[in-house]
């Protein structure tokens, strides 16, 4: 039985606690070794790992099973801990346990290299937001939600200011911080709202089974929903609540920014599901048609901005806000279809935004990990100094490049699978009774088509400019390959992109048990119906995919090519140098550069940015030009607020006196005050 004293209901959810109570006790024991790197990086963080493994077992046999609740003997007196296992938090935990192993096995790699930080603390902090995300997905109550909600902040807080003495890094933490804390308010408000919006005005307890069962009016329920999109959307990135977004992912280490981009944002989807399909059970047309938007408007701002940017991770972070733009897309799908008792299509929206959830956690993490192999190996971020690599780090290269082709989403591997997915949902769409969704469905579409050839396009920019191409640095000549534990992390995650790129079938008889529980039991499966070769959304008819088929026909083309040219053109060919254009010295500096491959969608999309150059010196013998983009919501938006709020803080401040017969005034004027209105 679980160590938490309390009736479970169920013996996976008992298992899931006893890991999370491990992982507690793996990141107190880093305080007990807080300076031994060895022990902490060789022993603890895979001990971790060996956690994660569990969970996944655990969570897979137990998504397709009824859900299993407890109340845990901690909290307050009258506001003890509920925990609830149902398909939706079963899948998130999975997700997370995949995420997690691989993350923790680079890890050991990772952090046992030299640095400014303290091994054992960075170990507790790092297994305390492990379990935080774990509860989140857990709790059946508000209490317990806002108190995990609230330590996955402040422990991904410590984690990203590791190396705390950068100021840019002290900066960043304190932009992540701030914005997380509002995200908190907004979601502490929906439940509030909840809470209070019973039949009548009566309200229910804190427990999400009590809300299960109100049924607010449709003004409460828009009112939850809206806060709920609100600081769900800040703590995932939605526009334009992304700021933190970008400046805490390149300050964190990278094991951190892989946990956040690939499992905390994911925390932001669950809640908005939890709340939008299991705690109100009203959806309102335009509901969806506002996540839609926004989510394609976030797509797309963040597939334009990675593009332009030069620091390998803001431009890994901004493609973290196109795919969760991407996935939110999905959800508004959901919810429209779900208003027109449109099950199927909504059924298969869903599908195919869990799909694209658990997609987006393995490939995202490989990259932001193939990063740091990068950093650790370079000392630099700035693509327009890397380059070559492929031949010094042969093993990253390969492995980044899996990443790199799922994310682009090329079959046969799993980026491809949940895009696909999602673009066959608008494109089965049927008749809506309003005929400017009939319209905006296919202009929609044609978005999401638009933010996918743009990401494939940003990827290219990716891989080339650190892997491909000639070494542009001096140290780059000196760089090694990833360890041993970063390399079975790095494969971990990679292996994870190709088997659910090659049996998504076996994926989504896994995630149909989602759709029955948030949209109701008569709810058709979808996507899986077929033998386990094809994949078909709805049927063979419409459209189909094989995988295998693909993977097997590729592989074909390209070994009869090899053979054909060993066989019959081996030898025959004439090695030479290639045209230097009439200019022989050539450098590395002549390559293409980051600048230059974003100068494109620099030049299309300029409205967006926010643009200024720096020329270099006419006497400078190595000129560098700088092209410095940069994010227009600082100014429209969080600039005018930070300057009123200080002009706020500069109006109190003149109370402070340092007079105590004025501070004696303000108490006389407080108290008549309060005798007047009271």
């Amino acid at each position: 039985m679980s160590l938490f004293n309390s009736s479970i209901q169920g013996l996976p959810l008992s298992i899931i606690l006893d890991i999370l109570v491990y992982w507690l006790v793996i990141g107190f024991s880093g305080l007990i070794f807080i300076h031994n790197r060895k022990i902490v990086s060789q022993i603890l963080f895979p001990l971790g790992a060996s956690g994660g493994i569990v969970m996944i077992i655990i969570t897979a046999a137990s998504i397709a099973h009824s859900p299993s609740s407890a109340i845990l003997s901690l909290g307050l007196p009258d506001l003890p801990f509920h925990i609830r296992l149902d398909a939706l938090s079963a899948f998130f935990l999975f997700l997370l346990g995949i995420s997690s192993t691989g993350i923790c096995f680079f890890s050991s790699g990772y952090f046992s290299r030299d640095g400014n930080f303290s091994p054992g603390l960075v170990c507790l902090q790092f297994h305390l937001f492990l379990v935080s995300m774990a509860f989140v997905f857990l709790a059946d109550d508000a209490y317990l939600f806002m108190i995990a909600w609230e330590t996955m902040a402040l422990s991904s807080y410590f984690l990203v200011v590791t190396d705390h003495k950068v100021p840019e890094i002290r900066k960043a933490g304190y932009i992540y911080l701030l914005m997380a804390h509002i995200s908190a308010t907004a979601v502490l408000l929906c439940f509030g709202v909840l809470q209070k919006a019973g039949p009548q005005g009566i309200g229910g307890s804190y427990t999400f089974e009590m809300m299960r069962h109100l049924n607010p009016d449709s003004f409460w329920a828009t009112a939850a929903f809206l806060l709920a999109l609100f600081g769900f959307g800040a703590k995932g990135g939605l526009l334009p609540v992304h700021v933190w977004l970008p400046e805490a992912h390149p300050a964190a280490p990278s094991p951190v920014s892989a946990l956040m981009s690939g499992v905390m944002l994911k925390t932001a989807i669950y809640g908005l599901l939890r709340v939008t399909f299991d705690l109100l059970h009203l959806q309102i047309w335009w509901w969806g048609i506002l996540v839609l938007t926004l989510g394609l408007v976030t797509a797309f701002f963040g597939v334009i901005f990675s593009a332009v940017q030069n620091d390998m991770k803001r431009l890994l972070a901004y493609s973290s806000i196109e795919n969760i733009g991407i996935i939110l897309s999905g959800v508004g799908l959901t919810i429209t279809f779900q208003s027109y008792h449109m099950q199927t299509l909504a059924a298969l929206a869903l599908i195919a935004t869990l799909y694209h959830c658990l997609n987006h956690a393995c490939f995202k993490s490989l990259l932001f990990l193939s990063t740091g192999s990068v950093l650790h190996a370079t000392e630099e971020r700035n693509l327009g100094k890397l380059g070559g690599l492929i031949h010094r780090m042969p093993w990253v290269a390969f492995l980044a490049l899996i990443g790199t082709l799922a994310i682009a989403g090329l079959p046969p591997l799993n980026g491809f699978v949940s895009e696909w997915l999602l673009l066959q949902t608008f494109l089965l769409t049927t008749g809506f009774p309003q005929p400017y969704l009939n319209m905006l469905i296919p202009v929609a579409a044609a978005g999401l088509v638009l933010v996918a050839a743009v990401a494939a396009y940003v990827m290219v920019k990716f891989y080339a400019l650190i892997f491909l191409g000639q070494p542009r640095e001096v140290r780059q000549h000196e760089a090694k390959d990833a360890n041993y534990w970063e390399r079975l992390g790095l494969s971990w995650l990679a292996s994870c992109c190709v088997l659910l790129g090659l049996f998504p079938v076996e994926v989504i008889k896994l995630l149909n048990t989602v759709p029955g529980l948030l949209l109701g039991q008569a709810t058709k499966k979808v996507a899986s119906q077929a033998n386990w070769l094809f994949l078909t959304p709805l049927s063979p008819d419409r459209a189909s995919y094989s995988p295998m088929l693909f993977f097997g026909a590729a592989a074909i083309i390209i070994l009869i090519t090899f053979l054909g040219v060993r066989l019959v053109y081996h030898g025959r060919v004439r090695r030479s140098s290639p045209w230097d254009c009439g200019y022989p010295m050539q450098t590395s500096r002549m390559q293409e550069t980051a600048e230059s491959f974003g100068q494109p969608i620099r030049t299309i999309f300029s409205p967006f940015f926010r643009m200024h150059s720096e020329l270099p010196s006419p006497s400078d013998l190595e000129p560098h030009y700088r092209n410095i983009t940069e994010d227009r919501f600082w100014y429209l938006l969080y600039f005018p607020i930070g300057r009123f709020f200080h002009f706020l803080s500069n109006l109190f401040g003149r109370l402070q006196q340092g007079r105590i017969a004025i501070y004696l005034l303000y108490s006389f004027l407080t108290l008549i005050l309060l005798l007047l209105l009271i």
